[in-house]
């Protein structure tokens, strides 16, 4: 065949064969062989439904040991007996660590996480997350030895979510109260470890769990337990001796619970409970006549993550900050005939002037004090002074060689603890003309050290991510 004939016959040949492969693309089922996965079809275990979790909290109990102590010191909740994280035991502390060190009496190991102890005459409890037992478990120490005295548990489970647990429990010498990782409440007698009762805010009120779970810490006034749900109620108050609800704050607005803990107030003859939601700050009444009743509320400051509570000052001046470039608010409730009213004074970002992401700030002889979050500009991670007349003057700082972290900061015998995010603790006198450094070391080789100081009998409690250190500060 000659060469003119063969190219005769190609071009139909290739059109034939296009037409072809186009057919058979055009109505080929690719999906044809194609299998549904039916859940449970390949026996898998079912995934946890949190929901339909059954928890029986405070079911389970081991003693380890009993030890006795001479020992009366309390910090007896968050931020101490009068909120305002001032130790006034009149007990003489270090200016600077010894030649050999710290002092470290013992060192205990936690489960992941930033929950912080209360003291009460010699013993430590704790409401650790135990990993390995799915738990959150009230933990009892011996101040003195470190020794595990016994804990009271319950299963839960608890993913990692920068760490598991973070609230302080609140104590009396009958009661003490702990608010879980996902918002189960327990009520026990810090004696006997005995359970006395428990409540699923979840369940119960609706609550819906904050992202990075529980950051708000009981408060006991007067053996009730004031607790701020943020789901059908915002409030509740709750008998510590029988776990009964005996009053509730109504939540119109469907504020949500935060980080933040409830601070007490006593304002123009009247005793209130003071909550930063999400969604934003309202004082309750805390009297008998008119319990739970919403006194006054604003919204002109309501960040979506709060973490510090709010700083109660004098005169009705409150001072309310919050993380990720939200920046500060200082507001005054003002006596307004047989009523209350929100005076707005300063909305602020970091930048701007005095803020705070995670701790709460101090207030001590007329002014403030803070670490400034990581978004402040030039002064960032830096413990500054200022007074509530202007928090956007700040008065000094730290400085550039002095930055600071999330850590947790205390003031006791007229000199701030300060600690970093990798353990290293600073001394630094108290005063409001400048800062003062003392010493500093670096206690423990951890990160993420931000659980709240505990101070008591001249002890104290710090911790990081995964263990506990008690320091001997007394000084000679």
């Amino acid at each position: 065949m000659q060469k003119n004939q063969i190219q005769k016959y190609i071009l139909p040949l290739l059109i034939l064969l296009a037409v072809a492969v186009f057919m058979a693309w055009f109505f080929y089922n690719p999906v044809a062989d194609f299998k549904a996965n039916v859940p449970g079809l390949d026996n898998r275990p079912a995934k946890s439904d949190s929901s339909s979790e059954i928890i029986l909290i405070g079911d389970k109990f081991e003693t380890y040991s009993t030890e006795t102590s001479a020992l009366q010191g309390k910090w007896t909740r968050f931020r101490g007996a009068d909120f305002d994280n001032i130790n006034k035991e009149k007990i003489r502390l270090i200016n600077k660590f010894p030649p050999e060190g710290p002092k470290i009496k013992w060192t205990v190991e936690l489960g992941e996480g930033h929950a912080a102890p209360v003291i009460y005459n010699g013993k430590v409890y704790i409401l650790d997350y135990l990993e390995k037992e799915k738990s959150d478990a009230l933990r009892c120490f011996s101040l003195e030895t470190g020794t595990e005295l016994w804990r009271r548990w319950y299963k839960v489970h608890i993913k990692r979510n920068h760490g598991m647990s973070r609230t302080v429990p609140a104590i009396t010498e009958n009661f003490i109260v702990t608010i879980g990782p996902r918002c189960q409440v327990m009520c026990a007698d810090p004696a006997t470890g005995n359970y006395l009762w428990g409540l699923d805010l979840v369940k119960d009120f609706g609550t819906e769990v904050p992202f990075w779970y529980t950051g708000q810490c009981p408060l006991i006034d007067e053996n009730v337990a004031v607790i701020a749900p943020g789901g059908s109620s915002l409030l509740i108050g709750v008998d510590c001796a029988t776990g009964n609800v005996v009053w509730k704050t109504p939540n119109p607005d469907n504020w949500k619970m935060s980080h933040s803990s409830v601070m007490p107030m006593n304002f123009g003859g009247k005793k209130m409970y003071v909550y930063f939601a999400i969604g934003g700050i309202c004082g309750v009444s805390a009297e008998s006549d008119d319990i739970g009743k919403i006194l006054w509320k604003t919204k002109k400051f309501a960040p979506a993550v709060v973490a510090p509570s709010p700083l109660i000052m004098d005169d009705g001046k409150i001072f309310v900050s919050a993380g990720y470039g939200a920046g500060s608010m200082l507001f005054q409730v003002v006596k307004d005939g047989e009523g209350f009213s929100v005076k707005e004074i300063q909305i602020y970002k970091p930048k701007d002037g005095l803020a705070s992401e995670q701790q709460t700030p101090v207030y001590f002889e007329g002014h403030l004090f803070a670490i400034l979050p990581k978004d402040a500009g030039a002064v960032r991670n830096q413990f500054v002074c200022c007074q509530p007349g202007d928090c956007t003057k700040i008065l000094w700082t730290s400085g550039k060689g002095e930055r600071f972290g999330l850590g947790p900061y205390i003031l006791a015998d007229g000199k701030f603890f300060i600690l970093d995010d990798d353990g290293t603790l600073t001394i630094a006198k108290a005063t409001t003309s400048k800062f003062e450094l003392l010493d500093k070391v670096k206690i423990i080789d951890g990160q993420d050290a931000w659980g709240p100081f505990a101070i008591a009998d001249g002890y104290l409690l710090m911790r990081d991510s995964k263990q506990m250190v008690c320091l001997d500060i007394r000084a000679k």
